[in-house]
């Protein structure tokens, strides 16, 4: 089943472009990771998707149109955007009370079981929580209500390293199955790595890669050159270069160099790159195609 998809997807505010032909095809139980940079067209694509602003080009979540069905699809949608977006003065209680009187899809069992797991008490005021357990919180809220399609929008910024694995772990122990869908927006990329199974990069409204995880660990590799092989390195025309510690990392696109790891690995120290590994590469000086797909960096 197609959760998302998008065809030239289109968003101009003024004379910015904030979305220039995205084609996006998302497959149910796919937890898709969109990285950019500020400004790059993250939020409006999720607005967008969430109904929450209009559009050229053509766009179906969960077969429906988001502008024109906005409010028979949220019946399947879920949306956290920032822990503070829940009201501070509400109890915990008047909390579950608003989700179970407002959706219903909305299981408040479920909810307080996953409440019991913490130190939240019913009768505190949001805005006496800690930012970590407000976002225990609202993860509790949404886990318990039966959502085809979850989208987060830098769901843990601003949380410590404890609280942002705590929050991927029980996403993915207590809520995520193959029949759901997650879309997640963060700069945090090496939270989510182990966490994704597709991959998208975005910049100034257009894709610039877009793969699976499978393929992204087949396909990028990064070596670290021993310096006498620094020379025949470059003559393989890496996607980008960098230096740690006086030592050479040259980033190869297996596709697109023609090499293979053991050819690479005769040059030094073979590794699988982070995200934002490839993300720098990419953004440095990536040229981009129509299909949305990454080229090589030609250097």
């Amino acid at each position: 089943m197609t959760v998302i998809e998008a065809r030239s997807l289109r968003k101009a505010f003024g004379a910015t472009i904030a979305l220039d032909g995205v084609d996006l095809h998302v497959a149910e139980g796919r937890i898709l990771g969109i990285v950019g940079p500020n400004g790059a067209g993250k939020s409006t694509a999720l607005n967008a998707i969430l109904g929450l602003t209009q559009y050229q080009g053509e766009l179906k979540v969960l077969g429906r149109d988001p502008w024109d069905e906005r409010d028979q699809l949220m019946r399947d949608v879920c949306f956290i955007a920032d822990v503070a977006v829940l009201p501070r003065w509400m109890r915990v209680s008047q909390a579950l009370d608003y989700v179970a009187g407002v959706h219903p899809l909305f299981d408040r069992a479920k909810a307080e079981g996953f409440l019991e797991k913490t130190d939240i008490k019913r009768a505190s005021k949001i805005r006496e929580l800690s930012k970590g357990m407000v976002t225990q919180l609202h993860l509790a809220l949404v886990m318990a209500i039966d959502a085809k399609l979850l989208v987060l929008d830098e769901p843990t910024l601003g949380l410590d390293i404890l609280y942002r694995k705590q929050f991927y772990d029980s996403l993915l122990n207590d809520y995520f199955d193959r029949s759901r869908t997650i879309v997640v927006t963060t700069h945090q990329v090496e939270d989510v790595q182990n966490v994704l199974t597709d991959l998208m990069f975005i910049n100034h409204g257009r894709i610039v890669l877009n793969c699976s995880m499978e393929e992204f660990e087949s396909r990028y590799l990064e070596v670290t050159v021993r310096r006498e092989k620094v020379a025949g390195a470059r003559a393989l025309k890496p996607i980008h270069e960098r230096q740690v510690l006086g030592r050479n990392m040259l980033l190869f696109d297996l596709k697109f160099n023609h090499v293979d790891r053991p050819q690479l690995a005769a040059l030094g120290e073979v590794r699988t790159p982070s995200i934002s590994d490839l993300f720098m590469a990419v953004m440095g000086n990536q040229p981009v195609n129509r299909t949305g797909e990454a080229q090589g960096v030609a250097r």
